[in-house]
């Protein structure tokens, strides 16, 4: 019986932008359709026998891996504390995807506002489970409205008087009157990897050694060449793939 093909997911969006040349100084470059704007596909060969890609919601690529169906991923760390899967290893800190999750609240409320005076808190928030822990560990409740997007509108409608949100320059929030009032977590993208495919897959140890070394090193490509079945090696070369132009696909930034 043939190994299947090792699986990795990857987000749509922005953090796919700056994951693409960390793969490629890993030595795996996707097949020319992934790069097709008008492709509906979301499965693609790259250049190294055995290996894949799946293109996937960024909330959702933890839970391939979690589950089995892909053997690695790059996520967010914010989709890491949000489901907290026991399956996960993490074991590669990618260094891309900067933002911070964040609380942000109309500025006029802001201007009275001492979030250290809370004692109940009512928020919208695609991060509920985050949130109330972070509120818990202050002593206040948190009362968390779950949304998946358009989180700057809960304020104005009446929802929710703040938000829990990834921010990264604070644009988005400037445009719909909201600011920032306090920091919950630095998030950055890490490689997860399922703790069974670790044990089971020979190929994976290797392949995150790329993956490490690829982001120790910015200048020089470091390929993953192992095949199914073998513990492969790492060979320098010159190879490299241009940094692409950024999506707005998926998730957006504050």
């Amino acid at each position: 019986m043939s190994t299947p093909p090792l699986v990795i997911a990857v987000p749509k969006g922005r953090i796919l932008a700056e994951a693409l040349p960390l793969l490629a100084r890993a030595g795996i470059h996707p097949e020319a359709a992934f790069g097709d704007p008008d492709s509906r596909a979301l499965r693609f060969a790259t250049d190294v026998p055995h290996i894949e890609l799946i293109r996937v919601r960024a909330f959702d690529v933890a839970t391939f891996v979690a589950h089995g169906a892909a053997q690695l991923g790059i996520v967010g760390s914010d989709v890491l504390a949000e489901f907290a899967y026991s399956e996960l290893y993490a074991p590669v800190d990618l260094g891309i995807g900067h933002c911070r999750i964040s609380v942000a609240e109309p500025a006029a409320m802001a201007a009275t506002d001492d979030p250290r005076g809370w004692s109940h808190v009512r928020v919208a928030t695609k991060y509920p489970h985050t949130t109330a822990a972070h509120f818990a560990a202050r002593g206040v409740q948190a009362e968390c409205v779950k949304l998946n997007g358009a989180m700057e509108l809960a304020p104005t409608l009446g929802l929710a008087p703040r938000i829990v949100d990834l921010v990264s320059s604070g644009k988005t929030l400037k445009e719909n009157g909201l600011v920032e009032v306090e920091v919950i977590a630095e998030v950055t993208s890490r490689l997860i990897v399922n703790r069974a495919a670790m044990k089971t897959r020979p190929e994976v140890v290797p392949l995150v050694e790329a993956f490490r070394k690829a982001v120790a090193s910015q200048d020089k490509p470091l390929p993953f060449r192992g095949g199914v079945g073998g513990g492969g090696s790492l060979t320098e070369t010159n190879t490299g793939m241009p940094h692409p132009t950024p999506s707005r696909e998926g998730e957006e930034l504050r």
